[in-house]
């Protein structure tokens, strides 16, 4: 049985739920999200919680392991649509700089040409200074936009020059030593 699995998902207040054949559209204030469900995975709407269970006895370890990712992406969704998400990506530089224009993100990171990346319509992104904002409704989405952006120029560890994640420790390494 799946510990993560059994638990129910509870929807807060102006959330709507419907449950079609294979997919779950999720309705709330900040928009809609759909989520595939496989056809051995069961979901039932009950008050104001959404239980996900198998539609047979869970054989195979795939199966029970879907069993608990299902309400996982589930419970990012009903989060998604009420809170959103939000990452937040720093960058250390002399003359490393995120700008925004339009639905495009320019990026001046030490490279002979700066860095263009389109950011999806579902995405909205905000720059302060040197730390750039992501938020959407989809966390799959804002998680890839935030990485993408980071491999731009990974951190490095002995001058903490690059693009890290707010929050991030960089465990910076000792230089060259002179021996005498």
């Amino acid at each position: 049985m799946s510990r993560l699995g059994k638990l129910p998902v509870s929807v807060p207040q102006g959330v709507e739920i419907e449950t079609k054949a294979s997919t779950v559209v999720i309705k709330g204030p900040k928009g809609s999200l759909s989520v595939k469900i496989p056809e051995f995975i069961s979901v039932k709407v009950e008050d104001n919680s959404i239980k996900v269970f198998p539609s047979k006895e869970p054989g195979s370890k795939f199966e029970r392991a879907m069993w608990g990712t299902v309400r996982s992406h589930i419970a990012n969704a009903v989060r998604g649509v009420t809170e959103g998400w939000k990452k937040e990506l720093e960058i250390n530089g002399v003359g490393y700089a995120f700008k925004l224009s339009g639905k495009t993100l320019q990026v001046a990171c030490g490279y002979s040409h700066d860095v263009l990346i389109a950011i999806p319509d579902s995405i909205s992104c905000k720059v302060e200074k040197n730390i750039l904002t992501v938020e959407g409704i989809n966390k799959e989405l804002v998680g890839n936009l935030a990485a993408r952006i980071r491999s731009i120029r990974k951190p490095d560890p002995y001058l903490a020059k690059g693009i890290k994640y707010v929050g991030e420790v960089i465990k910076r390494k000792a230089g060259k030593s002179v021996k005498k």
